[in-house]
Parts: structure tokens; C-alpha cells; sequence
């Protein structure tokens, strides 16, 4: 730690793509925020710009250097780059352990005065991380050292992502029928399904989509399903009866199912506000679901030997520890149970409980805001080291 304070006024945020959207998702709103919010000259590192793009269509994914939202946008290629020190950011972020560039690092240790180097990891609920958050780890070789951080959902993590309006956008949207009306007959939802249960999907392809189709086909509440393009795809288009393109629907029985075209972050948030359910997955979208105050289900990304089981647990006994019908339907979504699934009874009783469900999420946002943003509390923590 240095003695001298110093104002921070760059950071360069490395993100190396694993699950798809969530990762460059996660660190696209992190790296907005803190140029937007807190004036920080904010340059993303990305390795795979044709999944950016699919979230931020102004991406170029021939451009080795673009700027989008005034936030600088490198194509991170390999690990052989040549860096010299005034390349440097005050603070340096990995996203996920990713592995920056060595002579990144190498010049990282001859900048006078050093970065704050960062290690941003993935959200979990379990309790070990509390422990974990904001510990140093010392280079074997440099001096340099790198600190731990965690986002997460107590005072003892550093929060989650939040921009400072969020709460007042998604307040006045959902209070104003006729911008949800208008938003989702742009989706080429009818004035008929206005009225149906509107659910959007968000899952990976190991999600028992099927067997929640069969259950919603035989409702007695008509359902309208919007589901990305390319999510769930063997489902959908055996639901269909053709290829799941942007734009294709098709209704049976009490189901009608949408595919809409992949939307800029800003949408998707619009989406979740307008559903009355929503089917979420991995980090980005879990974490936006939190903030839209409706009732969800999270599809977590699968880890070998169903690590991901424990962390799922650990969410669930954190946020829904008194609603059954939440954790027998999410145990039972992510292959969790160790019995035969009753879909018609598990979701039979989420129904039930969908106004139980909405009074937790209020319950369960003012819970997550009394910790602060995860932007904020990451450049408090840096600016003490510095």
C-alpha cells in the first residue's frame, strides 16, 4: 500500500468471454458506470467482440480500438502485446482470474506510482467469500501485489452493480402502463397477449424447457413466453414446428411462444420490467432480475461435479428460505432434486405464491441497496490503497 494518495483517473478492465453474455455484460455496465457515473477514463479489454456485439450492437468486430459510450474498447488478441508504462491504468480489474497480458504486468510493476491491481470475481452467496473480500495476494516474483474482490449480497462483499438511476427508470416504466404496452408490441407482442402471463427465457440449453412447455400448454392461464434467439433452441423449435429465428412464434393451447432478436442491455432491462416472471441465467441477467422487482427463477452456469448446486443453495436460503414454491421450482430448473419432478405441482404453487414472491423481491432489494453499489465500493476500496 502506498503512503501517497492519488486521484484515480484511468482503469483498464480485462474480460475474457466464458459464458457467452454474462461476462461481457457484467463488465460492459461496470465500465459505463464508472466513466458516466464517476469520471473515470474507463478502457475494456474484450477478447471476443462478436459476443459484445451482441449485447451493444455499436460494436465493431473488425476494430482493434473503437470507443463506445466514451469508453475505450480494445480487442484483447493474445498474451504476447508489448506494453510501455504511460500505457498503464491507476487501476488495473481482471474479471474472473483472466490472466493479463505479462508485459502488461511487467510494466504495471516499473509505474511510478504502482496501479491498484484488482481481481473482480463472480458472484456468490456462500459465506467463505466475506472472508475472502479485499485479501491481498503479493506477486511471487514483483512487486506488485493484487487484492480480491467480491461482489455479493452483504455489507462484508462489495454489493452489486447498480447505476444511480436504475431504481428511478425502472419505477417510472413500470407505473406507466402505455410505455409497457408500446415496448412490448415493438416485440410484436398482440394486444390479446397483453393480458396473458408474460414470461421471458433466459436459460442455458441444459434447462427442462420441454417439460415446462408441456405444463404451460395445459394451463388455465394463458402465458406468453419471449425468449432470446438462439436460447433454448431445441425446445423452441420443437414448440414451433420450424426454425427459431427472430421474429417466429406459434401458439398451442393456452402457450404461445415469441423469439425475439438479441437486445441491447437497456432493453433486456426493459424486458424484465415488463414480464411478470422471468427465467434468468448466470451473473449479468440474475443480477439485472434482482433489480426488476418481479418474480424469477435463476438457471445458473453449470460447473463439473455440480459445484454450482452449493452456490445455488446458497442464494436460495439467502432469498427465499420462506418460499417453497421458489426453491422447489429452482432445485427442480437446475436439476437439483434427487426425486422425480411434479412440474404441474411446483408450478401450480409458484403461481400461487406470485404475490408472496413480488413482496420479497421489494423486501429483498431494500436489503442488497443498504450495502451500496459494487462501482462505488470498488473505487473506495482502491482510493484507500492509494
Amino acid at each position: 500500500m502506498h503512503l501517497q494518495k492519488t486521484q484515480t483517473t484511468s482503469l483498464a478492465l480485462f474480460c475474457k468471454v466464458v459464458d457467452n453474455y454474462g461476462d461481457i455484460g457484467i463488465c460492459w455496465r461496470l465500465a459505463k458506470q464508472l466513466e458516466q457515473e464517476h469520471g473515470i477514463a474507463v478502457t475494456l479489454w474484450v477478447d471476443d467482440l462478436l459476443s459484445f456485439q451482441r449485447i451493444c450492437p455499436e460494436i465493431a468486430i473488425d476494430c482493434d480500438t473503437q470507443k463506445i459510450a466514451h469508453v475505450t474498447v480494445r480487442h484483447w488478441r493474445d498474451q504476447d502485446a508489448q506494453f510501455a508504462v504511460d500505457e498503464i491504468a491507476d487501476i488495473v480489474i481482471e474479471f474472473f482470474a483472466c490472466d493479463i497480458p505479462p508485459a502488461y504486468i511487467g510494466a504495471m510493476a516499473a509505474r511510478t506510482p504502482r496501479p491498484v491491481w484488482l481481481n473482480l470475481e463472480g458472484l456468490t452467496a456462500e459465506e467463505w467469500v466475506e472472508g475472502c473480500h479485499t485479501l491481498p495476494s503479493p506477486h511471487p516474483r514483483l512487486s506488485l501485489t493484487k487484492h480480491f474482490f467480491f461482489p455479493g449480497f452483504t455489507n462484508k462483499t462489495g454489493g452489486l452493480l447498480l447505476e444511480t438511476r436504475l431504481e428511478q427508470q425502472r419505477q417510472a416504466f413500470q407505473s406507466d402502463r402505455a410505455a409497457i404496452t408500446d415496448f412490448l408490441m415493438q416485440l410484436g407482442v398482440t394486444a390479446s397477449e397483453m393480458a396473458s402471463l408474460k414470461v421471458s427465457l433466459f436459460c442455458y440449453p441444459q434447462a427442462p424447457v420441454s417439460d415446462v412447455f408441456e405444463i404451460w400448454k395445459s394451463s388455465g392461464t394463458a402465458i406468453t413466453c419471449l425468449v432470446p434467439e438462439g436460447v433454448a433452441s431445441h425446445a423452441v423449435e420443437t414448440f414451433l414446428g420450424r426454425e427459431a429465428i427472430a421474429g417466429a412464434t406459434a401458439t398451442r393451447a393456452a402457450l404461445t411462444v415469441r423469439v425475439l432478436p438479441f437486445m441491447p442491455q437497456p432493453d433486456y432491462d426493459k424486458l424484465l420490467w415488463a414480464c411478470d416472471l422471468n427465467f434468468v441465467r448466470g451473473e449479468d441477467s440474475f443480477v439485472r432480475a434482482q433489480w426488476a422487482g418481479r418474480p424469477f427463477i435463476w438457471h445458473i452456469y453449470p460447473q463439473d461435479e455440480n459445484l454450482h448446486h452449493v452456490k445455488l443453495k446458497a442464494f436460495l436460503q439467502r432469498y427465499a428460505s420462506e418460499l417453497a414454491s421458489v426453491l422447489s421450482f429452482s432445485l427442480a430448473w437446475n436439476g437439483a432434486t434427487e426425486h422425480a419432478v411434479d412440474w404441474f405441482a411446483i408450478w401450480a404453487s409458484l403461481l400461487t405464491d406470485r404475490q408472496k414472491i413480488t413482496d420479497r423481491s421489494a423486501a429483498w432489494q431494500a436489503e442488497l441497496l443498504a450495502n451500496g453499489d459494487l462501482s462505488s465500493n470498488l473505487l473506495k476500496f482502491a482510493g484507500a490503497l492509494r
